[in-house]
């Protein structure tokens, strides 16, 4: 099972927005997904996508 990881910063991000909208970490775990089948013939169903958001503060 494909385990991938993205980081991103809150900074960028629609103004006043505290974080993602669930369409743009569906967009990311879907992209990633199908890189993932693309390249190295991962099925999709197996595939796992953590997303964490880290304040520029950290």
């Amino acid at each position: 099972m494909p385990i991938v990881t993205i980081q991103v910063t809150r900074e960028g991000t629609t103004p006043g927005a505290a974080s993602l909208t669930a369409e743009e970490k569906a967009a990311l775990i879907k992209g990633s997904s199908q890189l993932l089948l693309d390249v190295l013939g991962k099925p999709l169903e197996s595939t796992f996508v953590v997303i964490e958001e880290v304040d520029t503060d950290n």
